[in-house]
């Protein structure tokens, strides 16, 4: 190449290239609202748990059917993991969705679906019961402190 040409060109890029590039901002990515919650490791632990219970779900339906009861409760605490997916995208603030907010989330769960296989069995009076529920009112109330920040 000829030294003017590499001179001219050099010269161009030191000109032009930094205006060229100065108007550019590039500006970070980050999530907002329902996006910033599913992407939180509450939401991350609460769906692996359906997601789990859904796939174990799907292998006893092949051999049994709805009224079967492991396949009731499943369809029960699906239903509670899916009540709790949607209290998270509700929550306002995502920095407050931690791992061990969604280990307590779904230990509630596993909790309410034991609950209601005592309730199948026996009544409110029941010791067992009264257990029960004492252990998903502490679990809540937990879950309540965190999500409220006191």
């Amino acid at each position: 190449m000829k030294p003017q040409k590499i001179f001219f060109t050099a010269l161009f890029l030191l000109l032009w290239a930094p205006l060229c590039f100065s108007q550019t901002k590039i500006k970070p990515v980050t999530p907002t609202g329902a996006q910033s919650v599913k992407s939180s490791p509450a939401y991350a632990e609460v769906l692996l748990r359906k997601t789990e219970l859904l796939s174990e779900l799907e292998a006893l339906l092949v051999e049994y059917t709805e009224e079967y009861p492991k396949v009731k409760e499943m369809r029960f605490e699906t239903g509670l993991l899916q009540k709790e997916l949607e209290r998270l995208t509700a929550a306002g603030d995502a920095s407050k969705l931690s791992a061990a907010l969604g280990r307590l989330m779904v230990r509630k769960c596993e909790i309410g679906v034991d609950l209601w296989a005592l309730q199948q069995q026996y009544n409110d009076q029941h010791p067992d019961v009264k257990r029960a529920k004492r252990k998903a009112e502490i679990f809540e109330a937990a879950i309540t402190d965190i999500l409220q920040g006191k």
